[in-house]
């Protein structure tokens, strides 16, 4: 049966690759998250942004992304809960301050003991889970890609899928930005890094709330 999708399924894993690859939040927390706490801590970060799309899925299968798309103050809604975490997270970024050793090092100290594995990993679940782009990206290619005739099943199939490849991927950012070599590059000055980084993720906060 899952043959006869066979089309539907590529056209969708090759459109959500390419959204997943652009940078946005997702990407920006990741790179922080690892850089700044190390290897463990990005990891569980990725996980926690992979997990984030089951939320979008999860409602679109129940229908409220139909919901959602027929009911302009609700998506606008979304888009100001949204908006308002990416702007925390680009706020707390602009705060940094500048580090003389790495953070999570064996030496270690009091702010790397504050990221604790959940605590990451809530990070990225709510980076992703909160961010009104994968809202209105979900809702365009569950009603466009997707046949409304194709099983739940079969859609069901599909989220996992996205939720896999979504971890994946940022598994491999938080690898690469987490290695020694690169961390010791980033953070000779970390915390412009943050800093610019709290600036996309302001901007793009910015551009979601002023785009209602």
């Amino acid at each position: 049966m899952l043959s006869n999708y066979l089309g539907e399924f590529l056209a969708l894993a090759t459109i959500h690759f390419l959204a997943v690859v652009a940078p946005g939040p997702d990407f920006a927390v990741t790179i922080r998250q690892s850089v700044r706490f190390g290897r463990v801590v990005g990891l569980c970060t990725a996980i926690g942004i992979g997990a984030g799309i089951s939320v979008h899925v999860l409602y679109t299968l129940l229908g409220v992304g139909a919901l959602m798309h027929t009911t302009p103050w609700l998506l606008s809604v979304a888009k100001v809960v949204g908006g308002a975490y990416i702007l925390y997270l680009g706020v707390s970024l602009l705060h940094s301050k500048p580090k003389t050793s790495i953070e999570g090092s064996d030496a270690g100290n009091d702010q790397a003991q504050r990221q604790t594995l959940p605590k990451a990993f809530m990070t990225g679940f709510l980076t992703n889970a909160t961010n009104p782009k994968a809202t209105l990206f979900f809702l365009a290619i569950f009603t466009t890609v997707i046949s409304a005739s194709t099983p739940l099943k079969v859609q069901a199939l599909y989220g996992v899928w996205m939720c896999c490849v979504n971890a994946l991927w940022f598994v491999i950012v938080a690898l690469f930005f987490s290695s020694p070599r690169v961390r010791l590059l980033f953070m000779r000055m970390g915390h412009w890094f943050e800093r610019t980084m709290g600036v996309i993720l302001i901007l793009f906060a910015g551009r979601l709330i002023l785009s209602m």
